[in-house]
Order: C-alpha cells, then sequence, then structure tokens
C-alpha cells in the first residue's frame, strides 16, 4: 500500500500553530493495518475523497489535508501476533488545519469528530490547541478568582446546594427553601437542572422570589450568595432568557450546556451584557463520555471543552454517592478544570453527587481550597432542617481548614449539626457512607 508522504509526519515536525492535535483511542480487528486505519480518518475529516477527484489539487492537499502524527499500539506488538489477540489497540494522533474549522466549536466538532463516530471503537480523548488559536476564545470571564471576588471568600473551599425537589416546586416555594438554604451558610445554590422557564415555575417569578430570599438571608448571616438561575432553552430564546433573570435581580445563571451547544454557551459567555458567573450543568455528557470505546472523553466532555466556552464553573459527577464514576475519571476531570492554559482562566469544580458533610476532608485533601463542595440532599435532607444542613457544612470546613479531623470537630459542642451529620451518613471511607451507593 502506497501511503503519501503528507499523511505521516512528526507531531514536531509540522507548524504547530496551524494544526489542532486530536488524539483517538481504536480498537481494530487483528488484520487491519493501523496506518491504513489512520490515513483514512485523515481523509475523511478534512478532504473526504477515497478517490481522486479533479479540484483535489496539490496545493488544496498541503494546505487542507489532515496529518497523522502519531500512532502507537498498546500492548506494542512487533513480531507476530498471538492467536489470542482478536483486537488491535492504538492511540492515533492527527493533525487537523485550524484553516478548515475557524475559531467555534460547531465545525471544530464537525471535524474530529464528525462522520468517524460511526467507525466503531474510536473514541476521541484530547485536543490540543495552538495558542494563537485559544487567543479567538475569551475563557470563563469570571472563573475561579472572580468568583471567589463576588462571594468575597478567599481562603475556604465553597460550598454549593441543589434545590431538591428536582421538580414541582412554584416561585414562592424555592424562594422560601432558598431562604433557608442562604441562611445555613451556602456559598451557591443553584437550579436544578429540570428546571427552567415552566409554566408551573416561571424564571422571571423564580429570581425574584429567590433574590428577595437571599437578600433577606445576606443580611442575616453577614455574607453573599449567588444563585445560579438555569436560563436552558431552545437557542432563540436563551439570550433573551440571561438578559430577562439579570434584569429581575439575578446574580449568576446556569446552563445544561450540551443540550444548548457549546456555541450557545459560548455566546452567552462572551456576552458583555451577560455580566455574571454562569455554571456548566453535565446532562447529556454520559451519553456522549461514558462508553469505554466510543463518543469522547469525560475530560473534554465536562471539562475542557466548557471551560474553552467560557463558562467559569461545573458540576462533576462523583465516585462517592449514586453515579458509577471512577476515581481516576473524577481526579482527570477536575485538574482540566483548574491547570494552567495559556489565556483560558481556571474555571472552578463543584463535585457532587452524593455528597455528605463526611467528604469534607477528602474534597479539600484532593484540591486543597479550590473547590465547590455541592449537596443537595445533605443540606435540604439534614435531620435539623436545612439551615442546620448548612451550617453543619460550614463547621466541618471550617474545622479541615484548620487542621482538624471531622472527628475531632464532631466533639465541640458548638459543632452539633456537623455531629448529627456524621451520626446520620458518616465519614468517607467508613461504612456507613459506602451504604449510600
Amino acid at each position: 500500500m502506497y501511503i503519501d508522504p503528507i499523511f505521516m509526519q512528526f507531531p514536531d515536525g509540522i507548524e504547530r500553530e496551524k494544526f489542532i492535535i486530536a488524539t483517538y483511542y481504536v480498537q481494530t480487528p487483528r488484520d487491519m493495518e493501523a496506518v491504513k486505519y489512520a490515513c483514512a480518518i485523515a481523509v475523511e475529516q478534512t478532504c473526504g475523497t477515497w478517490v481522486a477527484v479533479p479540484g483535489e489539487t496539490p496545493e488544496v492537499r498541503e494546505k487542507h489535508l489532515g496529518r497523522v502524527v502519531g500512532i502507537y499500539e498498546t500492548p506494542a506488538f512487533v513480531n507476530d501476533l498471538p492467536e489470542s489477540v482478536k483486537e488491535r489497540q492504538f492511540i492515533i494522533r492527527i493533525a487537523f488545519p485550524v484553516g478548515n474549522i475557524g475559531a467555534q466549536f460547531a465545525m471544530m466538532m464537525t471535524c474530529v469528530l464528525g462522520n468517524v463516530s460511526y467507525m466503531g471503537k474510536l473514541k476521541l480523548m484530547d485536543l490540543e490547541f495552538p495558542e494563537t488559536y485559544l487567543k479567538q476564545f475569551q475563557g470563563p470571564k469570571f472563573g475561579t478568582q472572580g468568583i471567589r471576588d463576588l462571594l468575597g471568600v478567599q481562603d475556604r473551599p465553597l460550598l454549593n446546594n441543589m434545590i431538591k425537589p428536582c421538580t414541582g416546586l412554584s416561585a414562592k416555594q424555592t424562594g422560601e427553601l432558598a431562604y433557608q438554604v442562604a441562611l445555613g451558610g451556602v456559598d451557591i445554590i443553584k437550579d436544578d437542572e429540570l428546571t427552567a422557564d415552566q409554566p408551573y415555575c416561571p424564571l422571571v417569578d423564580r429570581v425574584k422570589e429567590v433574590m428577595k430570599a437571599i437578600k433577606a438571608a445576606d443580611a442575616e448571616k453577614g455574607e453573599k450568595t449567588l444563585y445560579t438561575f438555569n436560563i436552558t432553552s431552545p437557542t432563540q430564546n436563551i439570550r433573551d432568557n440571561a438578559l430577562r433573570a439579570i434584569d429581575a435581580g439575578a446574580n449568576a445563571l446556569m446552563v445544561n450546556t450540551w443540550t444548548i451547544g457549546l456555541d450557545a454557551a459560548r455566546m452567552l459567555a462572551e456576552d458583555p451584557d451577560i455580566n455574571v458567573p454562569i455554571l456548566s450543568h453535565p446532562d447529556l455528557q454520559g451519553a456522549m463520555a461514558v462508553s469505554d470505546y466510543s463518543g469522547m472523553s469525560v475530560v473534554l466532555a465536562n471539562a475542557k471543552l466548557p471551560r474553552l466556552a467560557g463558562l467559569d464553573m461545573a458540576i462533576i459527577l462523583s465516585p462517592y454517592g449514586k453515579f458509577p464514576f471512577t476515581m481516576d475519571a473524577f481526579v482527570q476531570d477536575s485538574f482540566a478544570m483548574t491547570s494552567p492554559w495559556k489565556n483560558i482562566k481556571p474555571m472552578m469544580p463543584m463535585p457532587g453527587g452524593g455528597t455528605t458533610q463526611g467528604h469534607i476532608e477528602e474534597l479539600y485533601k484532593k484540591y486543597g481550597k479550590d473547590v465547590i463542595i455541592a449537596a443537595g440532599g445533605g443540606v435540604i435532607g439534614h435531620p435539623m432542617g436545612a439551615v442546620a444542613g448548612g451550617k453543619a457544612f460550614r463547621q466541618g470546613i471550617d474545622a479541615v481548614v484548620k487542621g482538624s479531623t471531622l472527628k475531632e470537630a464532631c466533639q465541640d459542642p458548638a459543632n452539633k449539626e456537623l455531629k448529627c451529620a456524621i451520626d446520620a451518613w458518616g465519614i468517607y471511607g467508613e461504612k456507613k457512607i459506602f451504604d449510600l451507593k
């Protein structure tokens, strides 16, 4: 088989500022030639022809054709394949010309995962962008430090609560619950992903009731509370939803990122009239990321691409509760949100999904202060009520930041709310919390 030399290049042999490099994990039948397979991806996602056509001149190929810049077999067979090997596993890296794509997500995803998403066991693991390409994206407007500055909290993990039940509350009921949650010391409260602008709880009505409630709670507790209102809607309505919410007093927003699309999320984040932080919710990401063999990595779906789109914080599913999330995926996800990345600010990770007061030490040891501990039932379902649920978290956070353990903090009579939560649900690593799964 003849391979045009334009296909096979070293990653350090191309002009890096002209290419986005996509890394794929693939499994092929044992008799598949990996070089032929990789070249087929490079062609399909760029010039797209399997036979010569008149318009595909050498100049077009040089400017627009994808390059194979890496093929790595794992394990790395060199001699004859053992009979037991039915499929082979490869890491394949393809460089795509940025001129084919432009600074947008719709064509980026079409290029790196479009038709080849039907090629069987192929999973997009990572994307590497040229610095000049990244500079065309604003990234998070607030990011980690901006959220801290808004709240006036610099030296501890932040605390989030999800309003529960997920659906069915009126605007007034949501406000009443938000008051209790805020009064307990929660820094950021969020709408559930299933509540947006439904007839039983219109967005603007909810904003007015909730902001009135948390303003009263903030006056009592002497702290500020952000509330992320879910503005998810059809594309033609989403900017209007954001502006209507802000006009009604909203101090933060939330979107179901992949159901609205990355370009829509970026539109909101880069709009100068939308000058409040935006939370990314992970709806639909599992459909793209949980397969072992297809779709894309959870790091791309949950962290890297939403961060590039400009969202300021993001919920991460954790391995602690009801979702089968591995610890490795959890840690990699979090660091993809916080690691230095040229001009793109860090976004703040918000691990949730079964989090209780008993996870505070575990999360602080992993991430230090730059994490938003997210809990639904751990606050609202506290045996002593929602106010006590927030207080229990704050008591535990303050104790751990000062160097105490949760067990030690429970011995302090002033921390009765924390002790009640630990008695009910336990500490991570002990049997009781594992029983929650």
